[in-house]
């Protein structure tokens, strides 16, 4: 029995089709490819893509960072920043705080 696809989700169709490809390759080109996707402002997938002379999304990107932290995680920078670990969002700002200041630290030395 062949389900048909809600059309909100018809745009998504190709990319469920797509398959991701990994490259084990030395360490010192993938840092090359790295640092020329963020001289460029691209992601690493996009600047393959465009060294490969594929299409790439021209979609702004939201640049943000990020990481995951685990309730473990929290506990111990709840801990550090004098909180409760369930202050999630204050925990957000303390360490966004934290990058701003090791950023401007690091481009005084």
């Amino acid at each position: 029995m062949s389900r048909k696809v809600p059309e909100k989700w018809q745009s998504s169709v190709k990319a469920m089709k797509a398959v991701q490809v990994a490259f084990d390759m030395d360490e010192k080109f993938q840092l090359a490819i790295r640092r020329e996707a963020l001289e460029a402002g691209l992601s690493p997938s996009d600047q393959i893509r465009t060294i490969l002379g594929l299409p790439t999304s021209k979609r702004p990107k939201r640049p943000r960072l990020t990481v995951s932290l685990s309730p473990v995680d929290y506990e111990l920078l709840a801990e550090k920043y004098d909180l409760s670990p369930e202050q999630q969002l204050e925990i957000k700002r303390k360490l966004m705080d934290d990058l701003i200041i090791h950023v401007k630290d690091k481009s005084q030395e």
